[in-house]
């Protein structure tokens, strides 16, 4: 059997899309690749019996899609194209036909929970996804976790109630009973269906509610954000937390938010699948938005200063820390299905 390492796959795919042809040969070494990797390989049912169906079935939309998807990872500043070719091949591509089969096994749409912090691609997935099960067909929407933002009044109001939270996004400063309900409504196959939607710039940056998407038709739906599907924990837990939940009023904003979480639940048990972008280390996420705002700065634009951001990120540890509630997450099959490691240049890594 001819061994296949990475370079030699982003080679296949570089001259499949320069000459749109792809060899028997090249081919082969594709389904030996696919079978090489048992974790990718479980994760989308690929086996020595299914292999020739299922990579002809992906051959088939690679050659459509690559020059879209290339352009939008471009537009948005992913400039690899090896990368991306690769990424299409290997997570993107297999992971739509994978939702557009559980799909066309249900009786209504399907509810896909994608759960990733700052700097994992929760966005960009949605986003290559959307795009490619529109070419199988399937009507996607995203609706992220921060649309379910209450309302800037509502929050001022809040922040009156409890001065700790100085901002928005930890368990509690969302409207838990509508996320609930548009779920339902699109669980049910209501139409239209009224999305809420979020804009992040009004009142100085504190954001707020605007107008709602109005839905005719799902057939998936993509829920995203950085706590989705996050269960509450014991409480004695914070009694040994790492940092930065230090002090006994950190443990106690630690243990009055686990006890927030609880309100969630109801809504995570809407989603069908739970889909887990997880760094190979939590601390990249400060790396990753200190280097976030420092490329606004550049580009002429308002950003945070490093030691801001250091304040932000740990506030949000502080709240929902990854150590505490993402690890054991991931470890459990019961309630994820799929975990997508992140590296730290944010490229896919290894997927179980």
């Amino acid at each position: 059997m001819p061994e296949l390492n990475r370079k030699s796959l982003r080679e296949i795919l570089e001259n499949w899309v320069s000459s749109n042809s792809l060899s028997a040969s090249s081919l082969e070494k594709l389904q030996i690749w696919a079978l090489a990797d048992q974790s990718r390989a479980k994760a989308f049912g690929i086996t020595s019996e299914n292999v020739a169906q299922l990579l002809d079935n992906r051959s088939h939309f690679f050659p459509q899609l690559h020059p879209q998807v290339i352009a939008y990872c471009q537009n948005k500043g992913f400039t690899s194209r090896p990368l991306i070719l690769e990424t299409l091949w290997e997570l993107w591509l297999p992971l739509a036909i994978q939702l557009a089969t559980w799909r066309r096994d249900l009786p209504r749409p399907l509810i896909q929970g994608i759960l990733g912090g700052q700097g994992t691609g929760k966005t960009t997935l949605a986003a290559i996804l959307t795009l490619i099960l529109k070419h199988l067909r399937l009507e996607t929407i995203s609706i992220s976790i921060d649309d379910l933002y209450k309302t800037y009044a509502e929050r001022q109001e809040l922040q009156q109630q409890d001065p700790r939270l100085i901002w928005r996004g930890p368990p509690g400063t969302h409207d838990v009973e509508l996320g609930i309900k548009v779920l339902t409504q699109l669980r049910q196959q209501k139409t239209p269906v009224e999305i809420p939607r979020f804009d992040k710039s009004l009142w100085q940056g504190a954001g707020d509610r605007t107008t709602p998407e109005i839905v005719e038709k799902a057939d998936i739906v993509l829920f995203e954000g950085w706590f989705v599907g996050v269960r509450p924990i014991d409480p004695t837990t914070f009694d040994s937390a790492p940092e930065p939940i230090v002090t006994l009023s950190d443990r106690t904003f630690a243990r009055d938010i686990n006890f927030k979480l609880q309100e969630y639940v109801p809504l995570w048990q809407l989603l069908d699948r739970l889909i887990v972008l997880y760094p190979v280390d939590y601390r990249l996420s400060l790396q990753w938005r200190k280097q976030a705002e420092q490329e606004m700065i550049a580009s002429g634009k308002t950003g945070m200063t490093n030691e801001v951001i250091e304040q932000f990120v740990a506030y949000f540890w502080r709240s929902i820390h990854p150590e505490l509630f993402i690890k054991p997450l991931v470890e459990n099959p019961d309630l994820v299905d799929l975990v997508i490691e992140i590296n730290p240049d944010h490229s896919p890594g290894v997927l179980y």
